[in-house]
Parts: structure tokens; C-alpha cells; sequence
């Protein structure tokens, strides 16, 4: 794959999610990095500076919230649009979703057809 196609960086502890997200956006000419922490996820986007991070709300060793607030903290990530990925329904309209940093949500299951759009629109600054 070229380095001209988009960078998202998935940030998931589920395997089967992060899998799917991945085969997902690769079928739509993205280029894709996994993380199933959110300290290798954080360590990853510093490194590669993805177009936009998918970042699961619910992680093992620091919940989704935390990391975007350290991402956002940190000069060399703080532009990247980082999207909350979380099974609970949310309100995009909620201001700690914003507050702690995210660009908007995505809510699981995602719809495969739809979610190269959505991602897409965040790589070129669109609040959801």
C-alpha cells in the first residue's frame, strides 16, 4: 500500500473487532495500525501520527477517555482526530465526549458498509 492512502490506528483489546475494522478500511484503501492498549496505542500514534485513531472506550490498562486526553496533551498527536468506539449508545451532543477529546463517536456494532465514510470524514476534520 502506498503512504498516500489514509492512516487510521485502531485501538481496541477485542481481536475480532480490531480485525474487522481493519479488513474493513484495507478493502477501502486504508492503511491500518492495531493496538490492543491504550499505552500501545498512545506509543503508536507518537511514532506513525495516523490520520484519525479509533480508540475503544473500554481498555485493559487505561480506559479510551484517559488516552485521548494524553493524546491530546502531547504537541505531536494533539491534531490527530481521535474517535470514541464504544458499544453504549452516545449523545453527540454530550460534552465530556468532546471535552476529553474526541473528534465524535462510533457506536459497536458498526455498520461495515458505512464506516469507510465515517472514517473518512474524520480524516479530513469533520466533527460527527
Amino acid at each position: 500500500m502506498t503512504s498516500d492512502l489514509p492512516l487510521v490506528l485502531i485501538v481496541d483489546d477485542n481481536e475480532r473487532n480490531r480485525k474487522l475494522a481493519r479488513d474493513v478500511l484495507r478493502l477501502a484503501r486504508f492503511r491500518t495500525l492495531e493496538a490492543g492498549t491504550a499505552a500501545e496505542g498512545i506509543a503508536l500514534a507518537s511514532e506513525h501520527l495516523p490520520d484519525v485513531i479509533l480508540m475503544d472506550l473500554r481498555l485493559p490498562d487505561l480506559d479510551g477517555t484517559n488516552a485521548a486526553r494524553k493524546l491530546r496533551a502531547e504537541p505531536r498527536t494533539s491534531r490527530i482526530p481521535v474517535v470514541a468506539v464504544t458499544a453504549l449508545p452516545l449523545d453527540a451532543r454530550d460534552d465530556w465526549l468532546f471535552d476529553a477529546g474526541f473528534a465524535g463517536y462510533l457506536v459497536k456494532p458498526f455498520d461495515t458498509d458505512e464506516l469507510p465514510d465515517v472514517v473518512r470524514r474524520f480524516c479530513t476534520g469533520a466533527r460527527e
